[in-house]
């Protein structure tokens, strides 16, 4: 998404273990799936952003709220059916995060959340999408891929499309066009 809409940038992997420090967070007082997303993100721009103290950080997660629970990318096929057969019919939410950090310290953050409804779809369909879809499906959390076949899916989507991939894009955009990182 960054290389489309034209930034240069350069990917480092932040190192945070994300299952531990979620973990952390789901049992902490006053823990929402956004919240868990938007610590996420903060940790891995401000893990990297520590190394890199003179570099731009964006750091980013999603989390797929279901009945305010988070699910985990499925891993399996067994996993990714459990998973899809449990969504249909059902409304669940995606809250995607990004934070921006400089020398060690956030100075931007946002979280943008999108509402999928998912079909009534038979289980037929279920494992007919399954064996159409190559393994990539199961790192994708709810075992669903908006951009390709995982459209068939959905009943109604609310939200902006950049943030149902993973990244609120265009909040920012509209914070690096602000602090003159990129042109307004």
């Amino acid at each position: 998404m960054l290389s489309a809409a034209g930034l240069n940038f350069r990917q480092i992997g932040s190192g945070v273990d994300e299952h531990a420090l979620r973990a952390e967070l789901e049992t902490a007082e006053g823990w929402t799936p956004a919240r868990v997303a938007l610590a996420l993100a903060r940790s891995k721009a401000l893990a990297v952003s520590a190394i890199e103290r003179d570099a731009h950080i964006i750091g980013a997660d999603q989390v797929l709220d279901v009945n305010g629970a988070i699910w985990d990318k499925p891993g399996s096929r067994d996993k990714a059916r459990e998973q899809l057969l449990a969504l249909k019919g059902n409304e669940h939410k995606l809250h995607s995060a990004v934070c921006f950090a400089l020398a060690g310290e956030v100075v931007w953050e946002a979280v943008d959340t999108a509402h999928i409804r998912f079909r009534n779809y038979s289980t037929d369909f279920v494992d007919r999408y399954l064996a159409l879809a190559d393994d990539s499906l199961f790192n994708c959390v709810g075992a669903c891929q908006i951009e390709a076949l995982g459209v068939h899916l959905f009943e109604r989507v609310s939200g902006d499309f950049f943030t149902i991939l993973g990244l609120p894009l265009l909040p920012l955009l509209g914070y690096l066009r602000e602090a003159g990182l990129i042109l307004r």
